[in-house]
């Protein structure tokens, strides 16, 4: 005779089980979890606050980058006005020297901006609009200069050797030469410095002295760039001065090649600045990497010498390529080294040796004057910063794409 067994123990689930445990599920589903939810809150909010953090900067760069291509910077005629124009006058005459006007030219004369041409009575009058896009209507004396507006185009902005916006020259090719430049002397200086450190911290530094070394290191990170600016103007340079200027090897002639700023020294003193970036990131991929590599590498009889570079760095690629290209962006950006040791003024040139003005630095310069809102001046500012956020861009791009194609997975 079968032993009777208690309900729920026969294996057999009957109705009665199946509501006592869907009753504590859905009690446990309803179960209040105020601070797991505000942090999962909380987390959420930030995400969406950076999201539109940056969509707004990118918004702010975009529409007024773009007000720079469709206001007009002026260009001298060599053109005067023969006759003085009142307030209310709109006949304009001018004199029969310098560059023609023509009708639906834009033109400047004095502070008012601008004045559009609406039809040409003969060589040298016309009849104008006064006071054109809301400039203010003003009296101009006879022999007041007269200029001629100019847009920017995309061609020449990105092509043209010469970046006067005040004078309608609109080539902004100096000022990314120059970047360019200075940003290949720090990576070609920080770039070996940065992964030897990396090697060495990660295979060959005892522990405790690796403990105490990155630290150290990576405080070269947190020196204010204003800092390494006034240590490349005043330090950086005079060495360089001592060895290219003096006669010598390096300058038979004695000529004084290189001046007071120069973007060799920037570029020089940017690379130390970036070395921490390259470093730890490249230590870290090197960490990462698994023992067991190292071990099977160790156990078929190679030396640490051919692990690190036959083994090891191949497995890391992708994250040192990773940090090279995120050193890069950083020199690229930076302002304040490049604002005190590369010298003002835009030229297009890629000799280390000379004064140039880069991006970041043009924008710091011109930010520091009477710049008038709405101005082209202060459209540029806008121009220049979208240009600098797309070559950033491209290069997290470039990143992730490498660091996709080379990227080793371990399990």
């Amino acid at each position: 005779m079968a032993l009777e067994q208690p309900l729920g123990q026969s294996g057999i689930t009957t109705a009665a089980d199946r509501l006592t445990k869907g009753k504590r599920k859905d009690a446990l589903h309803r179960h209040v979890r105020i601070r797991e939810d505000l942090i999962r809150y909380s987390l959420f909010a930030c995400g969406i606050l950076s999201i539109f953090t940056t969509l707004a900067i990118v918004y702010v760069l975009a529409s007024d980058g773009i007000q720079f291509f469709t206001r007009r910077g002026f260009l001298n005629t060599n053109q005067e006005l023969s006759v003085g124009l009142s307030a209310e006058d709109t006949i304009l005459r001018v004199n029969g020297t310098g560059s023609p006007l023509s009708v639906d030219m834009v033109i400047l004369i004095g502070r008012e901006e601008e004045a559009l041409i609406v039809r040409q009575i003969d060589d040298l009058t016309f009849e104008v609009v006064r006071g054109y896009e809301n400039t203010p209507v003003e009296t101009h004396p006879e022999g007041t200069t007269i200029f001629y507006g100019k847009q920017a185009t995309i061609g020449e902005f990105l092509t043209g050797t010469n970046w006067q916006p005040q004078i309608a020259e609109f080539g902004v090719l100096p000022l990314i030469t120059s970047t360019l430049t200075t940003s290949v002397i720090a990576l070609l200086i920080a770039g070996p410095i940065g992964l030897g450190a990396a090697i060495y911290l990660s295979e060959y530094a005892p522990s405790r002295l690796r403990t105490t070394l990155k630290p150290i290191l990576e405080l070269l990170a947190g020196i204010p760039t204003v800092v390494y600016g006034y240590f490349a103007l005043t330090f950086m340079t005079p060495i360089l001065q001592a060895i290219f200027n003096s006669p010598g090897l390096l300058n038979p002639n004695g000529d004084q090649r290189i001046g007071t700023y120069n973007m060799l020294s920037a570029g020089l003193v940017m690379g130390i600045m970036i070395i921490p970036t390259i470093a730890s990131i490249s230590e870290d991929s090197l960490s990462a990497v698994p023992s067991s590599l190292r071990e099977a590498s160790y156990g078929m009889g190679a030396t640490k010498r051919e692990t690190v570079f036959r083994v090891l760095l191949p497995a890391a690629l992708s994250g040192i390529i990773a940090a090279f290209i995120l050193g890069i962006s950083r020199a690229v950006g930076e302002t304040m080294i490049v604002l005190i040791a590369a010298g003002a003024g835009p030229r297009f040139t890629i000799n280390p040796f000379e004064a140039a003005e880069t991006m970041t630095g043009h924008i710091a310069r011109i930010s520091t004057g009477d710049l008038s809102f709405g101005s082209i001046d202060y459209n540029a500012i806008f121009a220049i910063g979208l240009t600098l956020f797309i070559m950033t861009f491209l290069l997290n791009i470039v990143s992730n794409i490498i660091r996709n194609r080379f990227r080793e997975v371990y399990e």
